[in-house]
């Protein structure tokens, strides 16, 4: 999921759009079940599932127009693995990305608020705090990510992503302590909401600092699984020896 070369306020547009539309389902969900049940776990299995979909279909929608990063850690991931290479992705347009991304988490939790008649900042979520057991299952989901996005691409199969990163996404959701936010972007959005997606505003630093760890843990694994050969460029084979 890099960027692809389209003009940068198209992809700009994508990236507010995605993000927009990703933290609105996460949090709509969200508060749709709080209003349907008073079973976690069936919450959690209706936000799970309403999650996973939407993040599937916003990256096969969008990532032809802006690499459907969706994610400051995708964005700064995408960065870093192509920052030597000529006409890599410069700075400009990382900082676009990633203003476009925090500015869409916000504008989609306040429209899912919105929607289901919750004033915005009418009452801050309390919850989850940032005990140091959550914070590790952040830096896993984050980096189980980074190493699903980094790989498709360096095994040459980028266009699984859609699935791939919804199942993980989807799953992790489950396996984690900390539902798996794994994007700083989506965890300032869903510090406006006082749904069961909610995370309580004090805690926001504390999580975004641990899935910028997971970004690093990710990019790192991601080097050691697949080395340094990328997409498209693959090991030429030692010429045959002659044996007589």
């Amino acid at each position: 999921m890099r960027m692809p070369p389209a003009p940068l306020p198209r992809r700009v547009a994508a990236e507010f759009t995605g993000t927009a539309a990703l933290v609105a389902v996460i949090v709509g969900s969200g508060i749709r079940a709080d209003l349907l049940s008073g079973d976690l776990g069936v919450r959690l299995l209706g936000n799970a599932a309403a999650s996973a979909l939407g993040l599937g279909l916003l990256i096969a929608l969008l990532g032809p127009v802006s690499g459907a990063h969706l994610n400051p850690v995708v964005t700064l991931s995408a960065w870093w693995e192509r920052r030597r290479e000529p006409g890599g992705d410069g700075g400009r347009e990382v900082l676009a990305y990633l203003a476009a991304q925090l500015a869409g988490a916000v504008g989609g939790a306040l429209l899912a608020g919105a929607m289901f008649g919750r004033a915005p900042g009418g009452s801050w979520p309390a919850g989850p705090a940032a005990s140091p057991h959550l914070l590790l299952g952040e830096a896993v989901a984050t980096a189980g990510l980074v190493l699903v996005v980094r790989g498709l691409a360096r095994v040459g199969r980028p266009g699984l992503a859609p699935v791939a990163v919804a199942g993980y996404v989807g799953a992790a959701i489950w396996f984690t302590s900390s539902g798996a936010f794994a994007n700083p972007a989506a965890t300032v959005g869903r510090s406006l909401t006082d749904s069961f997606t909610g995370i309580a505003p004090a805690s926001v630093p504390a999580y975004a600092a641990a899935q910028f760890l997971g970004l690093l843990l990710g990019t790192g694994l991601a080097g050691v699984l697949y080395g340094t050969v990328r997409a498209g460029a693959e090991p030429q084979p030692a010429p045959a020896r002659r044996t007589g």
